[in-house]
């Protein structure tokens, strides 16, 4: 337009646009910013850290139980502290109360367990931290999806203490062989998934599954043993023990709101 303009015109037009630039673009800026006020305020508006609880079940793998077998489900319970680095990543650090147990005579896995018929229960406390993944941007405000699948790993420490019982066979007589010693502190890796439903802003609820790889054979207190006395009191100690976690958590949310800094 300019270039096509006569030289008066475009002197005058340039001469305008010179007087009028800066305050126009002082209110456009003015008129930007009050329009972006609200989404400003929301994007600083972060869920940064969280707690919550849940209450579920434990179960064990290993000697005695060696798949998955809701029937040995003892009952447990997790509080946990939570980091979120995004609206997709947190890290979770949790502790765990349970129990775990097994028994031969109830589901016996072939004859040489019902001749052992060993059975035993033991207490787990656990500390882990894991890292969180979530699919699904469910944070957001203004999205319409507020439910959420994810995955989780990290490491954990866990005690346990077991209590191993035998009733013996009278047909079998042989020497009764020690356990080795074995420390009750050990290392974990957990992992696993959930699902997550936002209740309202500032809670919502969850419901989480996952294993936990050791690095021990003794959660039951059976391993390796003498076998050429045919007692029967000794497992496969090359099968480490796994358990479990299942539960429903409820989640609180704190939220934080930047404060303004001096540039100066």
């Amino acid at each position: 337009f300019f270039f096509q303009a006569e030289d008066g015109i475009r002197d005058k037009l340039v001469t305008g646009v010179q007087t009028c630039a800066l305050p126009i673009c002082t209110m456009r800026l003015l008129f930007l910013l009050v329009l972006l006020a609200p989404q400003v305020t929301q994007g600083q508006l972060r869920q940064r850290t969280e707690v919550g609880g849940g209450l579920g079940t434990m179960n064990y793998t290993g000697d005695i139980v060696r798949t998955y077998n809701p029937g040995f489900s003892r009952p447990a319970a997790t509080l946990f502290y939570r980091v979120n680095f995004s609206q997709v990543v947190s890290l979770k650090t949790s502790i765990t109360f349970g129990s775990i147990a097994g028994n031969d005579r109830r589901n016996p896995l072939d004859p040489a367990a019902t001749k052992r018929n060993a059975s035993f229960k033991s207490g787990i406390v656990e500390i882990a931290p894991v890292f969180e993944y979530h699919f699904i941007d469910w944070r957001d405000g203004r999205r319409h999806v507020r439910y959420t699948p994810y995955l989780f790993a990290g490491l954990g420490f866990f005690l346990f203490s077991n209590r191993l019982t035998y009733i013996p066979d009278p047909s079998i007589q042989v020497p009764f062989t020690t356990p080795p010693n074995y420390s009750r502190v050990q290392m974990s890796i957990p992992f696993g998934g959930g699902f997550k439903y936002v209740l309202n802003p500032n809670w919502y609820l969850g419901i989480e599954f996952g294993m936990r790889e050791t690095f021990t054979d003794f959660l039951d207190g059976i391993s390796s043993g003498n076998r050429k006395y045919k007692s029967y009191r000794y497992g496969n100690p090359r099968d480490l023990d796994n358990y479990f976690f299942l539960g429903l958590t409820l989640t609180r949310t704190f939220y934080e709101i930047p404060c303004a800094t001096s540039p100066y």
